[in-house]
């Protein structure tokens, strides 16, 4: 079965728009035949009739090909019985040098059905200023038995008193250079002349004292997509900016609550609004969930029923998770 990343409407190279299946981002696809190169055989899971999709092959050359008038290759029997065979002109063609990222244009998922199980990781995707570390705050303080998180490490040396708050797991610089080199750290980065990081090894010490890791990535919030492996089972929630006169609205009311201390302006409130919608259109096929948060409390209450729901109920999840 096949996981439906990008959404899908009309095509216009189809060899006959009467054979397509309709079928948008999300549906879950049964492939049942893959003989033509450009156009494979599927169906809903759920059932329904057998039509036409274009495959993974044809999505790359749509963007590794420049524009020429050619001829697409023969579509051979696929029209068969609803309205013959039709030659459709393909207004692409291969370069040598053409050069793509397949994981950019990624069309399909191969995915699994599974019995119900538990996420290992909590992950919060979102932009700057949409409220990802109060909720992370929130799930840890209401949660704190289901709910644990990382110490980040640095190599700066702690301040009077910080040793004691466990705020940061303190370390040299040579190691931590040391252990970046052979690939310990999940994330890191370097900030006035210290090193700062995820250790890999801390998220699975959460992991078996038996709750959900929350990650919320500070560094490269996009690179997390890179945790949806079977090391991780990750539970991934994209915290969507509101609208830009809700957002102005909840900064005033978190700064007149005393939650933040700092009144954003106009400009850093819509750099969060442009923000957020490059992240859902760069990533969205990757999030289980995704929230518009303006009401923390809803969103708390909406995160924690859908990791219960999954660990409850079958589950589609990549296939590499499985095999």
């Amino acid at each position: 079965a096949l996981y439906v990343v990008p959404k899908s409407s009309n095509d216009n190279l189809i060899p006959c728009k009467e054979a397509g299946l309709r079928f948008e981002t999300g549906d879950i696809l049964q492939i049942v035949n893959q003989d033509d190169v450009n156009w494979w055989q599927a169906r809903h899971v759920e059932g329904g009739s057998t039509g036409l999709i274009p495959s993974q092959m044809l999505e790359e050359k749509r963007k590794a090909f420049v524009k020429r008038d050619v001829e697409l290759a023969p579509a051979g029997n696929l029209c068969t019985g609803v309205g013959g065979k039709k030659k459709k002109k393909m207004m692409y063609v291969t370069t040598k040098n053409a050069e793509f990222d397949r994981h950019e244009i990624l069309l399909y998922e191969e995915v699994a059905r599974v019995p119900p199980f538990k996420r290992k990781t909590l992950i919060l995707i979102g932009a700057q200023g949409v409220g990802r570390r109060r909720l992370k705050t929130k799930l840890l303080l209401r949660d704190p038995q289901l709910f644990g998180t990382t110490i980040p490490y640095t190599s700066r040396k702690p301040k009077k008193g910080e040793r004691e708050s466990r705020m940061f797991a303190f370390t040299n610089r040579n190691k931590m250079e040391a252990d970046i080199k052979n690939g310990r750290y999940l994330e890191h980065g370097e900030y006035d002349g210290s090193l700062y990081g995820i250790k890999i090894d801390s998220i699975h010490e959460v992991v078996e004292a038996g709750r959900v890791c929350i990650l919320d990535p500070i560094l490269n919030p996009q690179k997390k997509v890179l945790l949806r492996t079977s090391e991780f089972l990750p539970y991934v929630v994209f915290l969507q900016s509101p609208e830009f006169e809700v957002l102005k609205a909840m900064n005033h009311s978190a700064v007149d609550a005393g939650v933040v201390t700092k009144t954003l302006t106009d400009e850093e409130l819509q750099k969060t609004c442009d923000e957020s919608a490059k992240i859902q259109a760069a990533y969205g096929h990757y999030f289980d969930l995704s929230i518009i948060n303006d009401n923390l409390d809803e969103t708390y209450r909406t995160v924690k029923a859908a990791l219960e729901t999954v660990s409850k109920n079958p589950q589609w999840v990549p296939v590499t998770w499985v095999f």
